[in-house]
Parts: structure tokens; C-alpha cells; sequence
């Protein structure tokens, strides 16, 4: 089973290959994810994970397609990113794309921005959103609690109706791989 931390940087997940573009602590195979094709075979990967990757890299919708490419039928993908409306999104001058909650309804095939658009033929299930994902294990208040929880009920109402009066920080997105 092959289980790649794209980016993974010193925090390579445990029982992961680790892929980063710097010779680091726990990095295995040295790539700069912005090079295509990726150094892996069509239909390897098994999970994949990128967390606070994709939006420091200029052309999303490649990454996308390269993950796509390597990962087998079924295989899971988890994506974090900040969110659009975070304060940490806007003041990293190295972030070249942002994130809302209807970002990767363009590769879903059960929604009409995929047959619309069709920016790439790959397709990917959401299975899921979580907002917040890294605060979740330290302290939080009763107010940030629910309204975590109703971003994860409603994600759609929460980021059109009352993401900029109460922006949340971070978007991961847990996807599997449709072949």
C-alpha cells in the first residue's frame, strides 16, 4: 500500500513517503511538486496527503491531474488549505491561490461545475469538508465549537451567508478518486 505526504516538509505523517522539494528530516524522495510528471507510476497511490501545499503552487488544476494520474480507483485524497476568508491566507506572500468550499466541485462529477466548466476531465467524490481541522485537538471556546460545526453541516450557507462576519481558518477536503 503506498501512501504518499505530498510536501510533507519535517512533519512527514507517519507510515507515509514523504515527497517534499527540500532534502529534509523525514523527506524521502526529493521533487518539486510544480514539475510534471510526478515520479511515481499511473495508478500506484493508495492515500495521499497535502496539507498546506496547494495554495503556494501557481497551477492547481496540474497538481490536481498529477494526483489524479498516480492515485488508483477509489484511492483517498486530503487536501488542507487555508481558507479564503482566513486572516493566514491573505498574509502569506507566498500563497498564490485561495480556497472556498465549492473549489473542488469543479472535479466532482455529481455536481453541475464539473459538466459546466470542465476545466480537467479527472473526478474526485468529496466525501467531506472539515474546517479547522489542526485547532480541533486544543482549546477551544463553546462559540468557535458551534459554529465549526454548523460550517460542517451547511458549508455552503456558513461561506455565503456569515464566512465574513466570523471567518474560520482552514479548509480540509477528504476526496476519493473516481476512475
Amino acid at each position: 500500500m503506498l501512501k504518499l505526504d505530498l510536501g510533507c516538509g519535517i512533519s512527514k505523517r507517519e507510515g507515509f513517503v514523504g515527497v517534499d522539494s527540500l532534502s529534509l528530516t523525514g523527506v524521502d524522495i526529493v521533487h518539486n511538486l510544480t514539475n510534471y510528471p510526478y515520479p511515481f507510476e499511473d495508478n500506484t497511490v493508495d492515500e495521499i496527503w497535502m496539507d498546506n501545499v496547494l495554495e503556494h503552487i501557481p497551477q492547481p488544476i496540474n497538481v490536481i491531474e498529477e494526483i489524479y494520474r498516480i492515485s488508483k480507483n477509489g484511492a483517498r485524497v486530503n487536501i488542507a488549505v487555508p481558507y479564503f476568508r482566513s486572516f493566514y491566507a491573505a498574509i502569506d506572500p507566498t500563497h498564490v491561490n485561495f480556497f472556498g468550499v465549492w473549489w473542488f466541485k469543479y472535479f466532482d462529477p455529481n455536481h453541475a461545475f464539473h459538466h459546466k466548466y470542465q476545466y480537467s476531465r479527472v473526478k474526485f467524490q468529496i466525501e467531506r469538508i472539515e474546517f479547522d481541522r489542526e485547532y480541533k485537538n486544543g482549546k477551544m471556546g463553546f462559540f468557535r465549537k458551534r459554529l465549526i460545526k454548523f460550517a460542517e453541516r451547511k458549508p455552503e450557507l456558513y461561506e455565503s451567508r456569515f464566512s465574513h462576519l466570523i471567518p474560520l481558518n482552514s479548509l480540509t477536503f477528504y476526496l476519493k478518486v473516481i476512475k
